[in-house]
């Protein structure tokens, strides 16, 4: 017998109130911001919800295709001996969320508590900042390409879209569990200002005739610095890009004005990733 046999619950009526979260809840409704120690989140496939353990996030329940219990899902279940397991055929389990479950899984976590940006910062030289970044692809993209590019902390406006939506979460593999993250408050072109008490200088993504090309050797010797990317209708706020101490732009050809935030990023992360 597995240690969590005793845990297993099959799925037999589709209207069970533990079931709520799973099929039923939003996600404004998990991340529950009048009383945010509260908050949950929903991860999905095991590959996801093994780094999220290795993390330190807190399982609270999970979702399991009935027969990956003893296969793909038994590692992670082994690790979670204390919570319920819901468990159905596919089918089952596709009437219930909605959609189809990547690798036939998920677990529901408790968020923790977001660090104060000066947390982050005092451990990183390069970070990322984040401002209006309203696409949860987008923003699970940039967090996947800066786990695997060498940044070392990422800063989000209030607007952006919570890096702890299931969709940011997919996205990113799992990286959001693997780079430090928080928001920040107050004005968004007063960030530059407030990195640079902190010893970081500050380059605006943005194509401008005063821009200088990412390869630029000044920027790139730079010991501690913030990339930061805007929009993705509208960019950065002028106001930021004033602040900042760089303006950056990407060479493109072929008459290409301009590339997807996403895409940015990646291209950034790993230039400026690689002279830390």
């Amino acid at each position: 017998m597995n240690s969590f046999d005793n845990n297993i619950i099959t799925i037999t009526d589709f209207t069970a109130p533990e079931l709520d979260i799973f099929a039923r809840r939003t996600e404004n409704q998990l991340l529950n911001r009048e009383h945010p120690e509260e908050g949950l989140f929903i991860a999905e496939s095991p590959k996801v919800i093994l780094r999220a353990l290795d993390n330190g996030y807190e399982p609270v329940s999970i979702l399991v295709e009935q027969r990956h219990l003893t296969t793909e899902a038994a590692p992670i279940l082994s690790r979670c001996p204390n919570i319920p397991v819901y468990t159905a055929d596919y089918a089952v389990l596709v009437q219930l969320t909605g959609y189809a479950l990547t690798r036939g899984l998920l677990c529901v976590m408790r968020r923790k508590p977001l660090p104060a940006p000066e947390a982050i910062l005092e451990a990183s030289s390069r970070i990322v900042v984040l401002e209006s970044i309203m696409n949860p692809t987008n923003v699970g993209a940039i967090f996947r390409s800066a786990a695997a590019l060498n940044m070392d902390g990422i800063l989000l406006s209030p607007d952006c879209s919570n890096p702890l939506y299931r969709r940011s979460i997919r996205v990113s593999m799992g990286g959001v569990f693997q780079i430090p993250w928080t928001f920040f408050s107050g004005s968004k072109s007063d960030v530059p200002a407030f990195l640079r008490k902190h010893g970081f200088s500050s380059a605006a993504m943005a194509l401008r005739s005063d821009s200088v090309d990412i390869d630029d050797a000044n920027l790139n010797r730079e010991p501690r610095l913030a990339v930061f990317l805007g929009s993705e209708g509208d960019g950065l706020l002028p106001e930021t890009i004033r602040s900042c101490d760089y303006t950056v732009c990407i060479p493109m050809k072929h008459g290409v004005d301009s590339l997807n935030v996403a895409a940015a990023s990646a291209i950034a992360f790993w230039q400026l990733g690689r002279s830390k």
